[in-house]
């Protein structure tokens, strides 16, 4: 095959669909930390729509309950606990600065 009729035809892989992150019977609500969860980073932060495959009016839905879930102390607005424990673990050096004239 030429090199230009090559970029043009389908790969052999198979196609597997996956399953929707929401399923119709689930409520997305601040208080259903389980579902929330799944859509926060680990840093805290809320995973865009193409990450999640979700579609815009559900992604909207779940920025709404995740800020009222933040705003109600059930969610924090940062998760830093990585940050925390490296700053904890640094050790500091104690020495008097002298000023050079």
């Amino acid at each position: 095959m030429n090199k230009s009729k090559r970029l043009f035809t389908k790969s052999k892989r198979s196609f597997r669909r996956r399953l929707p992150p929401i399923q119709s019977g689930d409520r997305i609500d601040y208080r259903n930390m389980s579902l929330i969860s799944r859509f926060i980073s680990e840093q805290g932060k809320i995973l865009s729509r193409r990450v999640n495959r979700v579609t815009l009016k559900q992604q909207r839905l779940i920025t709404i309950a995740i800020k009222q879930a933040r705003i109600l102390s059930l969610l924090p607005f940062l998760n830093n606990q990585k940050q925390f424990e490296r700053s904890e673990s640094t050790p500091r050096t104690t020495s008097l600065r002298t000023r050079k004239k």
